[in-house]
């Protein structure tokens, strides 16, 4: 064979069918090899193609004197055929495209991606794979164990519940009668058309620190800090430092804070006051109905996304302040189904 006949392109595999199966069973009956019976199909088929199909269809018969003779007989072999195919179940859908699996793992046990932000990432990104599959497909395949590496216990949150129906207990918080009402509150806000609205809200855990959380309502981007404890003065310290960080521009970036009833926020004049002005208000605050955790429904779900470096019961005294930031920063750059798949960081540039 001469170097040009050389072919490094990869042969085309195709099944024998069922008529190809009659045909060997006819070639076999006038004694010809398996070679023989090879070459004489179209398109032509290997010595060993045809061993192994003779090999699956060969069946025990009798001859009229009752002896006992070996044939192949072609519906035996497409019989079998089929229950194997049948037994094998259909493909991985996925197929070979080993880079989207090591994509998909590293997004989610590394990065703590869920699965359906992994998906999104990749439209929003524009990233290019040999196959394309959804959301539901990969909780699929994690359930039946098709990765090398990722199981169910590496997903946050394994299934979401059904949202139960919402209703408020009282409108007034007897602990709270001063604070302002979240019925007080402009359209604007509650449709999130304008950006400097924000969600304030406590993490707590084990010993005496806790996280105070900021989300801003449009963008959901989210702020982080550490308090030494859960207190309206370390409240009211954390948000001087922000304003003294952004000095005028404070009052544009937290136009408004929308907190609950808790006793660390009831101090609704020291937070309003500017520590750069005493006599000017440097934002406004309102209160969410009692147990209406829903009316601050981007903080509780920004919560749980803290919950998974943070799990209830963590000691926060131990968390460092690049711990915290480390957080923040994930937060602020997690794509979002809301946010079309970007990412705060993305819709509040």
């Amino acid at each position: 064979m001469g170097q040009g006949q050389y072919s490094t392109g990869k042969k085309k595999w195709k099944q024998l069918s069922e008529r190809e199966r009659y045909k060997i069973e006819a070639l076999s009956q006038q004694g010809l090899t398996p070679a023989e019976i090879g070459a004489n199909l179209m398109p032509k088929r290997d010595r060993r193609t045809i061993e192994r199909e003779l090999a699956r269809g060969l069946t025990l018969q009798r001859d009229s004197e009752w002896r006992e003779k070996k044939v192949y007989l072609a519906d035996v072999g497409q019989r079998k055929h089929e229950e194997a195919a049948a037994d094998k179940g259909r493909g991985l859908k996925i197929g070979h495209d080993h880079r989207l699996a090591e994509y998909i793992e590293k997004k989610i046990i590394e990065e703590s991606y869920s699965p359906d932000a992994v998906i999104g990432a990749i439209k929003a990104n524009g990233l290019q794979f040999d196959v394309t599959i959804c959301t539901k497909t990969v909780y699929n395949m994690i359930d039946r164990g098709d990765f090398l590496n990722l199981t169910n216990a590496n997903l946050p949150v394994k299934k979401a519940g059904k949202k139960r129906g919402y209703k408020r207990v009282r409108k007034v918080a007897l602990n709270n009668t001063e604070g302002r009402s979240i019925e007080e509150r402009p359209p604007e806000i509650e449709t999130r058309e304008e950006y400097g609205h924000w969600e304030m809200d406590c993490v707590v855990g084990r010993g005496k620190a806790c996280l105070l959380v900021l989300t801003e309502r449009m963008s959901r981007k989210e702020i982080v800090l550490k308090m030494a404890a859960k207190t309206q003065a370390c409240v009211k310290l954390e948000l001087d430092r922000l304003e003294r960080k952004y000095k005028r521009n404070f009052s544009k970036k937290f136009k408004s804070f929308t907190m609950d009833n808790g006793c660390e926020f009831l101090d609704m004049q020291g937070l309003e006051a500017s520590c750069l002005n005493a006599k000017t208000r440097r934002t406004i605050c309102y209160y969410a109905h009692p147990y209406s955790a829903w009316e601050r429904g981007s903080n509780e779900n920004q919560n749980k996304l803290i919950r998974r470096f943070v799990p209830k019961g963590s000691n926060i005294d131990k968390l460092s302040k690049r711990d915290v930031k480390r957080i923040e920063i994930w937060m602020n750059n997690y794509p979002r189904r809301i946010l079309g798949y970007k990412t705060p960081n993305q819709l509040a540039a």
